[in-house]
């Protein structure tokens, strides 16, 4: 099973922000299991604390921007990214200011001191949202779409449209996150010489440089503004006739605009509070589709807060039948599990196929077959103790005996045809033989029952 990673220690990065020219410092933290990210602004009173999901996304013009309240940090987006693509879970970064510092316009400074420190992994599992489903968001108006396929992995493509010469048309993929600090770590943000006017009439990137973001210089302005932008930029002075890229360091790759698109998709992705599995795939891209993408999914995580576990029936069970029976003392009409299709530490799932040959069917109801409610908590503590008794040393001369049901919800009727799908986790470790688990049942992807129990295990006279 796949575990949750936080930093193995802290570290700093130091800079100038990009809208106010602040010097900034930000600093990341490992957290505990299960925190998730967390912003919090040091330099105000009471050193408030934004947790870092995109319900809290407050503007997405020239960034992605947090809110809470009165309280704003923009920029987020490149650290974030670093931080979910290597796969770390928990962090609280502090930032003495309304922003995290630019750096080189990439999320590499980040990368680099990641690497350094160390991740470290935690007890918690790591939670995935699993795609079983196509979602797709779309914005009519800008024609940006964002899609989300079924996949073994977490994996983008982006692909993006800029109505320009130098950069008409461009696509860029990532299929394994383990490739992104070599193919997508650096690429930088980028802007057009004819948004930077307005951008900084409108008080914002103070802190812009060639040192910190690509400038794209397509069209045709007057020498005397190009002169004015040149010396705001510390670039030498150019021929207002020459039309391209002005940057410091020319270009890592070809399409590393669109690589930094993508860059800054898995920061917003980051905001969803769970890692996918799953494919994107981007048209025409931006911060305001990302977000509108990343509630989405939350909506829909929301919606199937607890997943049901993949299952193949076409899967060699990892407990068959007959192993079942030599472990579990139940018989007919009492054995109720028919194979376990995944056993780990803490997890175990589960597999009974409902026929209309149940005996309790009989009687419950003669015109209107329902398994018995009791009899499906049987079935899912049944499972619970195969989880128990299959790390002990001879477990078939243990039996296991409820002690405690706690929260049973029955959401859904259970009837002939149906194949029940078990999901138990342990709560904590077993001590003196008592456990404690918490059970889910499902048909297909929708659950139908859960509870809590704690069980006794007893070694037989």
């Amino acid at each position: 099973m796949t575990k949750q990673n936080t930093l193995k220690g802290s570290f700093s990065l130091y800079g100038k922000g990009l809208h106010t020219g602040l010097n900034l410092t930000v600093t990341f933290y490992p957290a505990p299991e299960n925190t998730g990210y967390k912003i919090q602004r040091i330099d105000l009173e009471g050193m408030p604390v934004i947790d870092a999901i995109a319900e809290h996304v407050v503007d997405t013009k020239r960034g992605t921007v947090l809110g809470k309240g009165d309280i704003r940090v923009s920029t987020v987006e490149h650290g974030l990214s670093a931080l979910y693509a290597l796969g770390i879970d928990n962090c609280l970064i502090q930032v003495n200011g309304p922003e995290f510092p630019i750096l080189d316009g990439s999320a590499i400074k980040y990368v680099e001191k990641i690497q350094e420190v160390g991740i470290q992994e935690q007890n918690a599992p790591k939670d995935y949202y699993i795609i079983r489903k196509k979602i797709e968001v779309k914005d009519e108006e800008s024609g940006s779409c964002i899609t989300i396929l079924p996949d073994e992995d977490f994996s983008i493509t982006a692909m993006c449209s800029f109505e320009s010469k130098f950069i008409n048309s461009q696509f860029a993929t990532i299929d394994n996150m383990e490739d992104f600090p070599k193919e997508i770590a650096s690429a930088r943000t980028f802007v057009f010489v004819r948004d930077i006017m307005a951008l900084l009439q409108a008080g914002l990137i103070k802190g812009g440089d060639l040192d910190n973001a690509i400038v794209i210089y397509e069209n045709e302005q007057p020498q005397e503004n190009i002169d004015k932008l040149c010396e705001r930029l510390g670039y030498d002075h150019i021929d207002a006739t020459k039309l391209g890229y002005m940057q410091h360091k020319p270009l890592t790759w070809e399409n590393e605009c669109t690589r930094h698109k993508l860059l800054d998709i898995i920061g917003d992705m980051a905001l969803i509070g769970k890692p996918l599995k799953g494919r994107i795939i981007a048209t025409r891209p931006g911060h305001t589709i990302n977000n509108k993408f990343a509630r989405a999914m939350r909506q829909e995580i929301r919606k199937h807060e607890i997943q049901a576990p993949i299952y193949d029936p076409n899967q060699e069970p990892i407990l068959d039948i007959n192993r079942i029976r030599q472990v579990l003392p139940h018989r007919y009409p009492m054995q109720l599990v028919d194979k376990i299709i995944s056993i780990s530490g803490t997890t175990i799932v589960g597999i009974k196929n409902v026929t209309s040959n149940e005996p309790f069917f009989t009687g419950h109801f003669p015109e209107e077959p329902v398994m018995p409610g009791v009899l499906m908590i049987e079935a899912m503590s049944q499972c619970g103790a195969l989880l128990v008794l299959n790390t002990l040393e001879e477990p078939e001369r243990w039996t296991s005996y409820f002690l405690k049901i706690d929260d049973v919800k029955y959401r859904k009727k259970v009837v002939p045809g149906d194949t029940l799908i078990f999901k138990v986790e342990l709560l904590g470790p077993v001590r003196h033989g008592i456990s404690s688990m918490q059970g889910y049942i499902f048909v297909g992807d929708t659950l139908v029952a859960e509870a809590k129990f704690t069980g006794q295990m007893v070694k037989n006279k």
